[in-house]
């Protein structure tokens, strides 16, 4: 009673096309969620991202959901996700790709997932980190440790989104690692919203492989392609 009473005074509307949401849909229409730019999980998902860091990291594997653009279906999505408040935009797409990634060989050795993290001050501001949800479905999906408390953001800086990646390589001293013992020879899934020159996660993983004889794989929600 209480929930169809909050349906009616608070209908929920599609995160794509802002048109309203039927009872079976959630967060995407069926009309938006079939025009997504998906990336093929079995054939190519790990092309596309391994490419961009060629000759920077070692990484085992490497994939994205989705394929971002600007004035886009996805480009609206990651911006409720981040600025509009509309969390569950993240566990959803988490639960999407965890479901694909716990078929796939090359997924199936993975230890434990970590988030690229937010400084507290931009948690607080927010009210949650956007690749939470992502990353704890994923590791729902796979079985195995979703962790908040190995990699942790110490310094507050401003958005990266329109830094060039050398710019962006300065922030690696804003990191720093907890709880070692947790990543110690494990391999690793560093899980992020959205992958642009991939300086975010670069810097991650060269801050996780410190000292700690891991492997690291990528996944995030989204990639920009060219």
């Amino acid at each position: 009673m209480i929930k169809d009473l909050l349906n009616i005074l608070f209908p929920k509307v599609c995160n794509g096309c802002n048109s309203l949401l039927s009872a079976s849909e959630i967060i995407l229409c069926v009309k938006c969620r079939h025009s997504l730019p998906l990336i093929e999980q079995k054939n190519n998902a790990n092309n596309i991202i391994k490419e961009i860091f060629y000759g920077r990291i070692p990484v085992i594997n490497a994939t994205a959901l989705l394929k971002f653009g600007k004035q886009s279906i996805v480009q609206e999505l990651m911006h409720n996700l981040k600025y509009r408040k509309q969390e569950e935009i993240s566990t959803f797409f988490g639960a999407w790709l965890g479901a694909e990634l716990k078929t796939l060989e090359g997924y199936k050795d993975i230890d434990i997932v970590v988030p690229v993290p937010i400084h507290k001050t931009k948690k607080r501001e927010r009210g949650y980190n956007q690749v939470t949800g992502f990353g704890s479905e994923i590791a729902k999906a796979l079985e195995i440790p979703f962790r908040e408390n190995v990699l942790l953001k110490t310094v507050n800086t401003k958005t990266q989104v329109f830094k060039g990646r050398l710019k962006r390589m300065d922030t690696t001293q804003t990191l720093t690692l907890e709880n070692l013992q947790l990543i110690q020879d494990k391999h690793i899934l560093l899980v992020d919203d959205i992958i642009t020159t991939g300086a975010t996660l670069e810097n991650c993983a060269l801050k996780l492989l410190e000292n700690s004889n891991a492997k690291i794989s990528f996944a995030s929600i989204a990639v920009t392609v060219s």
